[in-house]
């Protein structure tokens, strides 16, 4: 059984912490792309299969990428920071790994 919780430090911040700034990153960037229109930024309490996300309670976030999907759960209490569309089904998964979200997003960022 494993010691690492969500207040494990790296010394400087808590695994909680470092999510809580992840979602909040994540809702500001997904806030912007939907105001201003560009890759498809929505929300929805399901997955693309139509299933709700790990049974209810969580909802995902996805974008569009020029060189394909990125996507995070949160926990329901967190749904009204996203201000983004709302989607019954969301964008097909495309198979995205966290690697290919590292990648795309990096991609994005270089202007390719």
């Amino acid at each position: 059984m494993s010691d690492i919780t969500g207040n494990t430090s790296d010394g400087y911040h808590t695994f909680d912490e470092l999510y809580q700034f992840r979602m909040l990153y994540n809702a500001h960037l997904f806030n912007a792309w939907a105001r201003l229109g560009v890759y498809d930024a929505h929300k929805s309490w399901k997955h693309s299969d139509g299933e709700l996300c790990f049974g209810g309670g969580w909802f995902i976030v996805s974008a569009t990428l020029p060189d394909g999907l990125i996507s995070n759960h949160y926990e329901a209490q967190h749904w009204d920071l996203f201000r983004i569309p709302e989607q019954e089904i969301p964008a097909e998964f495309d198979g995205h790994t966290s690697q290919d979200v590292s990648d795309r997003l990096m991609s994005l960022l270089r202007g390719r």
